[in-house]
């Protein structure tokens, strides 16, 4: 007898096609700590916006034993990395269990669920593998969200993509069209191709999302490797060569998945661009168009700070900001041993610790950077906040760098724990939320809009969606940003002399010395940022621009 499950709504005649959505990631909640960074916040607010929506949307994911990781402190406040076990006692056991295979071995999976009412999510399947039925090696494909083994990668990736699709044999709803939220789930397309034998029946039920330009997001490995591994399922590699014109040794899973998808689509108009550029000129890939990424406001957004904001009413606006400043720093203090003041500026640097994202750019003159940080005419705070990739010995280095360079400083502090949680108390004790990537690396970002929505001011870089969002002098401030076509050395350079400039002439002085004008901008950032970036219109052209074009 099949899990009997169903939207806890009626489903909206435009939304109507049933839409099976795969990311290896989701930041549905904090208790639910199955996502490491910017893909999962996406996915998580999808699935937020498909329940309100209506939608016809079925989420399928991993169940991650010990999550990304615990980002916890090590003796002298250097950062630890902890794999401790999750227990979620709210996931219902769907009793489905069946085998897929890995490494050419039968591998059992077990489906749980997460019922829509819980978190007010469309429908969400977890898998995972750790299971008695299964050996030791087994049962660590889905021990930790993305491995640093390559093996174990790819062990995962299968997973997701067969383990998912082979899901829907054991439930009476079956999808239409499948999304590939990134190419981690890519064996699915192969799932489809043994059971249609043609690639044109794949193509209308496959829809594909690249997240990123970054060589990490776009991984390529060698196809002998994949066979070995069964991410082909029962297709030879002559087979798989044929239906991906791909005849090299190495096989670039996006180009795979974009010539296997029907429609593929970037995260924003610059993004967009830069797959034109990388992969336009490759032959029999799927059209490609852009949907610029979003964040479910209702989840986000500070909604006493709207209504005093509808009211017109300035003085509760900035009142609640202070508050919402005072609760951050009750964490900075507790975690730092540092009180920080809410009426003094505060620039917070919060997200992923990777090296294009230039978390320590404003410390590339040090003596500029000492200027801003003890001016007693306009004195600012500084919070840095991340989780760098847990073997990335690098960005680690950076971030206890970091560490030990505000152990002095009484007004900078570097916070451990950055998840859901803490990602919210930032975004609303923020008054500067700064970005900084290298221009045309940034595919999308979302942490702006979130700031944006609890009263943060955007300072950045205008990639992404910030290029589409951020009118400078308006609703936050721009950076220029040098030529991408530079070499890094001067792209730094210059981008530091630029950060340092907005920072000491325009956004520290507008806040000390035209405080009315400061909360203008933070008005009109809040206004615009809805609705154009709430996630309600990110669901909506998935369904209007791929979806309902498919088949």
């Amino acid at each position: 007898m099949a899990f009997s499950f169903a939207h806890p709504y009626d489903i909206d005649p435009a939304f109507s096609k049933p839409v099976a959505y795969f990311s290896m990631e989701y930041a549905i909640h904090q208790p639910l700590k199955i996502y490491a960074g910017g893909l999962g916040f996406l996915s998580g607010s999808h699935l937020r916006s498909a329940y309100t929506l209506r939608q016809n949307l079925v989420g399928v994911g991993i169940l991650w034993k010990y999550g990304y990781y615990d980002q916890v402190r090590q003796a002298d406040q250097s950062m630890g990395v902890l794999f401790q076990e999750k227990i979620y006692h709210f996931l219902q056991d769907t009793g489905i269990q069946y085998t897929i295979h890995i490494h050419g071995q039968p591998v059992w999976i077990k489906a749980y669920y997460l019922p829509p009412e819980i978190f007010h999510t469309a429908p969400l399947f977890l898998l995972t593998t750790d299971i008695a039925e299964n050996d030791y090696l087994a049962r660590t494909t889905c021990y930790k969200l993305y491995d640093h083994d390559l093996a174990a990668k790819l062990a995962a990736d299968i997973v997701l993509g067969f383990g998912g699709a082979k899901l829907f044999e054991y439930l009476d709803w079956k999808p239409a069209v499948y999304h590939l939220n990134e190419s981690h789930a890519l064996p699915l397309a192969f799932y489809l191709y043994q059971h249609y034998h043609n690639v044109d029946e794949v193509k209308k039920r496959l829809a594909f999302t690249n997240h990123t330009p970054e060589a990490a997001g776009n991984p390529q490995t060698n196809i002998n490797l994949l066979q070995e591994m069964s991410f082909f399922g029962e297709l030879s590699i002559d087979e798989v060569q044929q239906i991906t014109y791909i005849q090299e040794d190495t096989l670039n899973h996006t180009l795979a998945a974009m010539r296997l998808a029907g429609m593929t689509n970037g995260v924003s108009k610059l993004h967009t661009q830069t797959l034109q550029q990388l992969w336009g000129r490759e032959a029999r890939i799927s059209p490609i168009i852009a949907i610029t990424n979003a964040q479910d406001a209702q989840y986000w957004a500070d909604h006493a700070m709207y209504e005093a904001l509808q009211r017109g009413d300035v003085k509760q606006l900035w009142k609640l900001k202070l508050q919402a400043k005072s609760k951050l720093f009750e964490v900075v203090a507790d975690q730092c041993g540092k009180l920080f003041d809410e009426h003094i500026l505060t620039i917070v640097i919060a997200r992923r610790f990777a090296g294009y994202k230039r978390m320590n750019l404003l410390l590339y003159d040090w003596q500029k950077f000492q200027e801003i940080l003890h001016n007693q005419e306009t004195p600012v705070q500084i919070i840095w906040a991340g989780k760098p990739y847990p073997t990335d010995g690098e960005a680690i280095g950076l971030f206890n760098h970091l560490v030990q360079m505000s152990k002095s400083l009484a007004n900078c502090a570097v916070l451990t724990g950055y998840e859901l949680n803490l990602s919210k108390l930032l975004k609303a004790g923020a008054d500067v939320w700064l970005n900084v990537p290298r221009l045309t690396r940034e595919a999308s970002g979302t942490s702006g809009m979130t700031a944006a929505m609890n009263g943060a001011v955007n300072v950045s870089i205008a990639d992404g969606w910030i290029a589409e969002f951020l009118q400078d002098g308006v609703n936050g401030f721009v950076i220029p940003a040098a030529n991408p076509q530079l070499p890094v050395e001067e792209i730094d350079r210059h981008d530091a002399e630029q950060l340092y400039n907005t920072l000491q002439k325009r956004v520290i002085p507008l806040y000390y010395k035209d405080h009315d004008q400061w909360l203008t901008i933070m008005s009109q950032s809040m206004q615009q940022v809805i609705p154009q970036f709430d996630s309600q219109r990110m669901a909506k052209e998935y369904y209007e621009q791929v979806y309902n074009r498919l088949g």
